[in-house]
C-alpha cells in the first residue's frame, strides 16, 4: 500500500459559472479560474508554483502554453488529459508534488468551451479509435457507447429506466437549490421516463448536457492554509487506474474494484462513514456502477441499493449534491472536477442552500476518457474535514 497523505489538504473551490455556449476559448475560462483562486486565497499569483491543468478544447495548446497565457511560471507542471478522472488524479498527483517539495501551491484547474463548433471536433480527433473506427459511422460521441454499457447492465443486472429514473430526479432536486446548476427546473419520474429517446435505451434525461465553464481548487500543506486563514479539507486517500479489465467484453465495473481496499486502508474509514458521496454521472448506469466498486454494495446490487437509499441533499445517503452533471452541465473536463470541487464545498460548510448537516468525510470518484466500448481512467478520493 502506498503511504498516506500527511497533512496535504485541498482548498478554495471555486467556479466559473457555466453557461450553454461561449465564444470564449478554453484558455478565458481557465484564466478566470486561475484568478478566482488567486482572490479567493490572498496569495499572489507567483506564489502559485505548481499548476494542474486539463482541458480538452485548449488545443494545440497544453497545460506548457497555458503557463505562458496566464504568466505562471510553475516549478511543477502536469498536464492531465483524462476527462472525468483529472479531478482525483490532479489531486492525488499535486499532493505528491507538495509532499515531496517539488511544489509549495499547486493550482489544479480544468475547463472547456463549448461553441458550434467545438464539440464536432472534439469527437473528430478525440482518439485514433474515434477517428478509425467511430466517427467515420457516424457514432460520435458517447451516447452509444453508453447505451451498450446500460442496456448490458440492464440485462445483466435487472436494472430499469425507472431506477435510473430515481437517481436523475434526486440529482434534479439537489440541483434546484444550487445557483451554479443550469438546469433547475423540477423533474419528476413521469417527464422523465416519458423523454425522448436518445439511443435506446439512453433517452433525454440519461444524457449529459455539454456547456463551457471551468472549476479548480488549491493543494497545500496543512500549516499553510491554516497561515492563511483558509477553510480546507485533508485528503485521506486517493486512487488511480487506467485500462481496467481489458477482457471483459462489455465494460460492467471500472479499476476502483481494482483498488478499493487500498483507498479505504489509506483513509481508515469504510464506505458506511461516508456523509457525502460524489459520483461521477454523465450516464446514470455509471453512478451506481462505481457504487458497486468502491463497495457501497456487491456488485450487481446497486439496483437495490438505490431503492433502499434517498440520494437528495436530506436524504440519509446525499449523492452528487449539487445536481452532478446530468443538471449542472460538463463543461468538457471540468466534468472531472465538478464533484471533487462540490465534496470541498460540502466539507467546508459553504455549499450555499444545499449544505449536508454535519457532512465530515465524502467520497469523490471519476471516470474518463471513453473509447468506443470502455473507458479507461478510473479515480477515486476519500476527503476529511
Amino acid at each position: 500500500m502506498s503511504r498516506g497523505y500527511d497533512d496535504i489538504v485541498a482548498a478554495v473551490p471555486v467556479t466559473v459559472p457555466y453557461v450553454r455556449r461561449s465564444e470564449h476559448g478554453a484558455d478565458w475560462f481557465l484564466a478566470r479560474a486561475l484568478a478566482a483562486l488567486v482572490a479567493q486565497s490572498g496569495l499572489r499569483k507567483l506564489v502559485i508554483d505548481g499548476l494542474c491543468a486539463s482541458s480538452f478544447t485548449l488545443g494545440p495548446d497544453t497545460a506548457v502554453a497555458l503557463t505562458q497565457h496566464v504568466g505562471l511560471s510553475p516549478r511543477y507542471l502536469e498536464w492531465l488529459p483524462m476527462g472525468g478522472a483529472c479531478g482525483v488524479v490532479a489531486l492525488r498527483r499535486a499532493a505528491r508534488a507538495v509532499q515531496a517539495g517539488d511544489a509549495d501551491v499547486v493550482a489544479c484547474i480544468a475547463g472547456d468551451t463549448a461553441n458550434d463548433g467545438s464539440f464536432r471536433d472534439l469527437l473528430a480527433g478525440f482518439s485514433s479509435f474515434s477517428r478509425a473506427a467511430v466517427y467515420p459511422y457516424g457514432a460520435g460521441g458517447a451516447n452509444a457507447s453508453f447505451a451498450l454499457i446500460t442496456d448490458a447492465y440492464m440485462h445483466r443486472y435487472g436494472a430499469t429506466r425507472q431506477d435510473f429514473g430515481r437517481l436523475c430526479v434526486a440529482q434534479r432536486d439537489n440541483a434546484r437549490r444550487n445557483p451554479l446548476a443550469l438546469l433547475r427546473g423540477a423533474l419528476t419520474l413521469e417527464q422523465y421516463l416519458a423523454a425522448r429517446p436518445i439511443a435506446e435505451p439512453l433517452h433525454l434525461f440519461d444524457c449529459v448536457m455539454p456547456c463551457a465553464g471551468a472549476d479548480g481548487f488549491l493543494v497545500m500543506q496543512r500549516g499553510r492554509a491554516e497561515a492563511l486563514g483558509l477553510r480546507h479539507v485533508r485528503l485521506l486517500g486517493a486512487i488511480e487506474r487506467h485500462h481496467a479489465f481489458p477482457d471483459d467484453p462489455v465494460q460492467l465495473r471500472g479499476g476502483w474494484a481494482m483498488d478499493r481496499e487500498a483507498l479505504w486502508a489509506q483513509a481508515g474509514l469504510a464506505p458506511g462513514d461516508m456523509d457525502v458521496v460524489q459520483t461521477y454521472d454523465d450516464y446514470p448506469v455509471i453512478a451506481l456502477m462505481q457504487l458497486e466498486d468502491l463497495g457501497f454494495c456487491a456488485k450487481g446490487e446497486a439496483v437495490a441499493f438505490a431503492r433502499a437509499h434517498d440520494f437528495t441533499v436530506d436524504g440519509d445517503l446525499p449523492m452528487n449534491t449539487g445536481g452532478g452533471q446530468l443538471s449542472m452541465g460538463q463543461a468538457g473536463a471540468a466534468g472531472g472536477y465538478l464533484g471533487l470541487v462540490e465534496a470541498l464545498r460540502q466539507l467546508t460548510g459553504t455549499a450555499e442552500g444545499r449544505q449536508v448537516a454535519g457532512a465530515r468525510h465524502a467520497l469523490v470518484s471519476g471516470f474518463g476518457m471513453i473509447n468506443y466500448d470502455r473507458g479507461l481512467c478510473s479515480a477515486a478520493c476519500v476527503l476529511g474535514q
